[in-house]
């Protein structure tokens, strides 16, 4: 299954907090969980992570600080300040109610819940 990419653009802030918020961590480690956490139904890319990685880091969610392992290669860790816990907290608040109303919307398990609701009808009726 093929994520959408609107789908993935909207829950990237999310994910990356949430994923920050367990602990510090750097780019690949950040891919490596996001594609662990989705059973590998979602494979971000450098290119998708780092530049929500850097406009975090402009609007003060994360903070970044240059390590050196002892494996020897230097990584750009990041870390959620608490402006980032607060924004956290909201997105996840956000993605409840969005998560109740598809819920609400897909109650059967066949997702056809919307289709028996009384009273609604994919397009409108016809007035003549």
């Amino acid at each position: 299954m093929e994520i959408g990419k609107d789908l993935v653009a909207a829950s990237s802030t999310p994910i990356v907090l949430a994923i920050l918020a367990e602990s510090d961590s750097y780019g690949y480690a950040i891919l490596q969980r996001v594609r662990e956490l989705s059973a590998g139904r979602m494979e971000w890319t450098d290119g998708m992570l780092y530049p929500v990685l850097h406009r975090l880091e402009r609007l003060g969610h994360i903070t970044s600080r240059w390590e050196v392992p002892e494996t020897g290669r230097k990584r750009k860790y990041y870390r959620i300040t608490d402006a980032g816990t607060t924004a956290l907290t909201e997105q996840r608040r956000q993605w409840q109610a969005v998560d109740a109303t598809l819920r609400g919307l897909w109650g059967s398990s066949d997702g056809r819940a919307a289709l028996s609701t009384p009273g609604w009808s994919p397009s409108p009726s016809p007035t003549t």
